[in-house]
């Protein structure tokens, strides 16, 4: 058991991500976009109304804890997952972010689920 504590210690979380076609009657598109950076990704629970925009893609990710010792993902690691995969379609917002509970599941000491729209503001 020791051994395992000494091996494992540098990797405190791993994650997944899905993206899904944007629901059908929703203004989007599916041009090719250049990366956008991630740390300018505005993240929002709420829809945004003061500016047009065109849907991407809905985006799902999920954010694991290695082992039982390390602390239970949060939603500011969840946000961080959302704006990367945001940041490939060359996004510029994910909208309406819904989060799952933190959880145990057969693959993972613990989990929290992310998920949003990740869209591109009209110019």
């Amino acid at each position: 058991m020791i051994t395992m504590l000494l091996v494992v210690p540098g990797c405190a979380t791993w994650s997944t991500a899905e993206h899904e076609a944007p629901p059908s009657g929703t203004a989007s598109t599916t041009e090719k976009r250049a990366p956008t950076q991630p740390e300018k990704i505005l993240i929002t629970t709420e829809d945004i109304s003061d500016r047009p925009y065109m849907v991407l893609r809905d985006i799902k990710v999920t954010v694991n804890k290695t082992t039982i010792f390390h602390k239970d993902p949060t939603k500011a690691a969840v946000n961080a997952r959302l704006r990367e995969e945001a940041a490939k379609l060359g996004a510029d917002a994910v909208i309406l972010v819904r989060y799952g509970t933190v959880g145990v599941s057969v693959i993972s000491w613990g989990s929290l689920d992310g998920r949003g729209r990740a869209v591109s503001f009209e110019k």
